[in-house]
């Protein structure tokens, strides 16, 4: 049979395609849900496994070193299993963490059941960005993405709303060991209706080479400068928020600012609140605008510092509400401009180095929180508390991120001109 008496494919797109990806964001949000339950329980863990601030921060550090540990990997497996099989083995690993995290009896089986929640967790968003790809047409890219982190913000919103009542409800074995169900739904609804693409754009067939094709994808998505300057621009937008809402934000809302659980608990859902907003206003910008993800990545760096210096640094005791109201507000904007970093390593690389080079890029905010997670940790054991001091840590990796994405900006633009004008020619030459 000739080619042309072929059935066309169906154009990417569509009620099936939207279908198929909610179910990997379904994953993610679940995935989300436990990666941020201890931000709501944190001084319920330091009081349930007797550990000081050092000890409680190890937790989230763990985890997210396990996270940021597992994205190159992560990426490569997903270019070469396919989106399932991935989403599969992550939702397992997680599910089991949270369980394990429920019946832990010592802080050594609680530490390991965060770790293996964190790989778990590591294999759900880079997946759902390949398999955004993979049904979409690639103008959505940038929107698919903020849709897909809003929708892990919402299940940020469970974790600072259910799970925290819950906790003060049932307990915390109850509450914990719950949840995990959760995960069970999911695992089920992916091993059912789930596919890598739609029929008629099954991707061209990958030559793998052992280890010599794992050193080559790494090196050539590094070599892109696209994908480091997308690697930094995660790097020094996401942390803040991250610090803030995953562990740090309760702590200091009660301890510091003298704020009841209640009251603090709303500052974070406003955190999360704020993020979903502005994730769709960023996504629309950028889908229209693609100038405008440099002049958003920086303006939310600018905002981000200058009100968290002006929370840290407040002449009284207690700073007003108004501008804890404000802080929250601005690192809502956090996560949907880390996002932004994506929108610059995927024009740089091929489909088939999509999930390394995403992997390389979500590393960034990953290091960098969990960097300032153990900084404010060991600050705070140092200086009695201190959370002027402690917070202060956050201007440092701001700094350093802010200069690499200044020095790299100027060559990841020509280079994705170069891209763009290469896509082009070949366009034209390609027989119809």
């Amino acid at each position: 049979m000739s080619s042309a008496a072929l059935p066309a494919p169906r154009p990417l797109g569509g009620r099936r395609a939207a279908f198929v990806w909610s179910i990997g964001v379904g994953v993610y949000f679940v995935a989300v849900i436990f990666r941020t339950s201890l931000g709501v329980a944190g001084l319920d863990a330091a009081e349930r496994f007797h550990v000081n601030a050092s000890a409680l921060s190890t937790f989230s550090i763990l985890q997210l070193l396990v996270y940021a540990g597992m994205q190159i990997p992560v990426g490569l497996m997903v270019d070469r299993l396919g989106t399932k099989k991935v989403l599969v083995l992550g939702t397992v690993l997680f599910t089991v963490g949270q369980l394990g995290f429920a019946l832990s009896p010592s802080y050594a089986t609680a530490l390991g059941s965060r770790a293996l929640l964190g790989c778990g967790d590591a294999m759900t968003f880079i997946s759902v960005l390949r398999l955004g790809s993979r049904w979409f047409p690639a103008k959505h890219g940038p929107m698919i993405g903020q849709v897909a982190a809003l929708f892990g913000m919402a299940g940020n919103l469970v974790s600072t709303i259910v799970i925290a009542r819950s906790l003060h409800g049932i307990g915390w074995t109850q509450t914990f060991a719950g949840s995990s169900l959760a995960g069970v739904v999911v695992l089920v609804l992916v091993l059912l209706f789930l596919r890598d693409h739609p029929e008629g754009h099954e991707p061209p067939p990958a030559h793998h080479a052992g280890a010599a094709f794992v050193r080559r994808q790494i090196a050539e998505s590094w070599r892109e400068p696209g994908t480091r300057l997308g690697m930094w621009v995660h790097f020094t937008t996401q942390f803040p928020a991250m610090v803030f809402l995953l562990l740090w934000g309760m702590p200091f809302l009660v301890e510091a600012q003298g704020l009841s659980r209640g009251t603090a608990g709303e500052l974070l859902t406003l955190v999360v609140l704020s993020n979903m907003v502005v994730g769709l206003v960023y996504g629309q910008l950028i889908a229209r605008h693609h100038a405008a993800r440099l002049p958003l990545a920086l303006g939310t760096v600018g905002a981000t510092a200058l009100l968290w210096a002006a929370t840290i640094a407040y002449p009284g005791a207690h700073a007003p509400m108004w501008l804890l109201v404000t802080l929250c507000l601005v690192l809502g904007a956090c996560g949907p401009a880390s996002m932004i970093g994506f929108d610059f390593s995927r024009p740089a690389n091929p489909p088939e180095r999509q999930g390394t080079a995403s992997g390389i890029t979500n590393m960034g905010g990953f290091i960098a929180s969990m960097t300032t997670l153990l900084a404010v940790g060991v600050l705070l054991d140092a200086t009695g508390d201190n959370y002027r001091i402690a917070f202060s840590s956050v201007f440092f990796l701001e700094a350093l991120g802010l200069a690499q994405i200044l020095r790299l900006r100027a060559r990841a633009q020509r280079r994705e001109r170069d891209h763009l004008v290469a896509s082009r020619v070949e366009a034209v030459h390609v027989p119809v």
